[in-house]
C-alpha cells in the first residue's frame, strides 16, 4: 500500500481549516504539526499541514 503526501497552505483563516477540515473528512490524516509563518509582503500569518493518505494505487 502506498501513502499520498500533501502539504496545504493558506493564510490563517477559516478557509485554511475548512480546507483541513474536508481533506479529514475524505479520509486525509494529518502528518506532524501544523506550521505558522509571517509574511511580511502580505502582514498576514500563513499556515501549513502535512497530511497522508493510504492509497491501493502506485506510488509513481
Amino acid at each position: 500500500m502506498a501513502k499520498r503526501y500533501r502539504y496545504l497552505t493558506g493564510p490563517d483563516d477559516s478557509r485554511f481549516c475548512d480546507r483541513v477540515t474536508e481533506a479529514l473528512n475524505d479520509g486525509w490524516e494529518l502528518y506532524g504539526n501544523p506550521t505558522l509563518a509571517y509574511d511580511s509582503d502580505t502582514a498576514r500569518m500563513i499556515c501549513g499541514q502535512a497530511i497522508v493518505l493510504e492509497s491501493s494505487e502506485h506510488a509513481s
